[in-house]
């Protein structure tokens, strides 16, 4: 087929791209492509923490010559064995600590939290860019508009090597959220009713785009939630279109050259979900899957040993204000212990400025320092064999938090803080009012 003469001989796009085809054709260095198409693209940020990172692709690095492609693209944070609970944790902090100086990196981290907030809070996550990491929840940040995905150890060899990796273009689902979130709803209930419908790998290797006039009226902390959980979809990332709360957060980083990068309106998607979000209530994902997901009104009364408010999905500073206002004037069941554990070392102080901490310990709390923590089955909390959790993190599958014979619920920052009150799944709405303030 011969194209219209006003196009002959030029590279126009005839059908539009989703945020995630532009974001790949300009990594690979083309004006478009398409789902499906397998490309080179080359990458802006390699992220490596200290579980995955250079303990295990040292040995492989060096052999193949050892020479970072870009020690400024290369960013390195420990947060999984932080601090030390055991002397192999703490010789996994020296190595990591001692491959980043040897390699004179300039961007190393340490004991400042999560690496995918931290990545965030430094300004490294930008619209646009394609930022790969030893992690499978890189994807969070694609809620300011990055392509973002975890890889593993090995693959990351090659990155840190030739700064460059092939990818196939993933399809797209758009998932729209309409309509006023209710009181005592929040981001996290949307993306579990969400990751519900779809299921725990019904978006295997495709891209979730949120959309909506909910999504857009979240601020940058809600936003991260969903992106941070699209991989418990299957999804290879989960992007939201940047906007202005986008620009905003990167100007109060130093970061002033901020492109916009939006879907076409004729973009093509695998599919559409459309959901009202005022008919939505607080949702609970229970064990063992995080698509076993009912209202919390399903669930209520389940007894618990625990409570754990933190992690990279839920431990920023919205989020602790939320349990703040609801923890305000009361203490935790004297039946279990509650964790706070703040998503990075920013958020704590902030949290602590605002009087946050002191709300949140006086109501009978511990607040841990910023890390992976327990979330992962790591360090300080992890629960025994037929101990139950009510957590605010990302996946509750067996032996996640600690033994395979405990249970894990998961939930909203808001339903975690009601749940400790109680010392069972609780509904949060019967907590909160709106003319409550911390």
């Amino acid at each position: 087929m011969v194209p219209p003469e006003s196009t002959r001989g030029r590279n126009v796009s005839i059908v539009g791209m989703t945020i995630a085809e532009k974001t790949l054709a300009r990594a690979s260095g083309k004006s478009e492509v398409k789902a499906g198409e397998i490309i080179w693209a080359k990458v802006d940020i390699a992220m490596m923490h200290d579980l995955l990172g250079p303990r295990f692709i040292d040995k492989g690095f060096r052999k193949l010559g050892g020479k970072l492609f870009d020690p400024e693209k290369v960013v390195v944070v420990s947060d999984h064995c932080t601090p030390p609970a055991t002397v192999q944790q703490a010789d996994i902090l020296k190595y990591t600590r001692d491959w980043a100086r040897e390699f004179e990196l300039p961007y190393y981290y340490e004991f400042e939290g999560p690496c995918h907030q931290v990545i965030v809070e430094h300004g490294h996550v930008r619209p646009g860019r394609l930022i790969l990491g030893t992690d499978s929840h890189t994807c969070m940040a694609g809620g300011m508009g990055a392509f973002a995905t975890g890889i593993g150890s090995t693959e990351m060899i090659g990155v840190l090597l030739t700064g460059e990796t092939w990818l196939k273009v993933p399809e797209t689902i758009k998932v729209n959220w309409e309509g006023k979130i209710p009181h005592g709803v929040y981001s996290k209930d949307l993306i579990l009713q969400t990751i519900k419908d779809i299921g725990h790998a019904g978006a295997t290797y495709q891209v979730l785009e949120f959309s909506g006039s909910a999504i857009r009226g979240m601020s940058l902390d809600e936003r991260l939630v969903l992106s941070n959980m699209a991989v418990e979809a299957g999804a290879k990332t989960g992007l939201i279109e940047p906007d202005e709360v986008v620009v905003q957060f990167l100007k109060s980083k130093g970061v002033d050259q901020i492109e916009l990068i939006t879907s076409d309106k004729d973009a093509r998607y695998l599919r559409e979900l459309t959901y009202n979000a005022s008919e939505l209530e607080p949702q609970v994902a229970c064990p063992h899957e995080i698509d076993n997901v009912h209202p919390v009104t399903a669930v209520e009364g389940k007894p618990v040993d625990q409570v754990y408010l933190g992690s990279c999905t839920n431990g920023r500073l919205s989020d602790l204000r939320i349990a703040a206002q609801i923890l305000k004037g009361q203490k935790i069941s004297k039946n279990i212990r509650c964790l706070v554990v703040p998503a990075s070392q920013a958020v704590w102080m902030q949290a602590n400025k605002e009087g946050i901490l002191d709300i949140l310990t006086e109501a009978g709390c511990i607040v841990n320092m910023p890390s992976c923590g327990a979330c992962g089955g790591f360090t300080s909390g992890v629960i025994g064999a037929g101990e139950v959790v009510m957590s605010s993190s990302n996946r509750n599958f067996k032996g996640r938090m600690g033994s395979p014979l405990g249970e894990i619920y998961l939930g909203s920052p808001a339903t975690v803080a009601a749940t400790a009150i109680e010392g069972r799944i609780a509904d949060p709405r019967r907590y909160i009012r709106k003319e409550m303030m911390i």
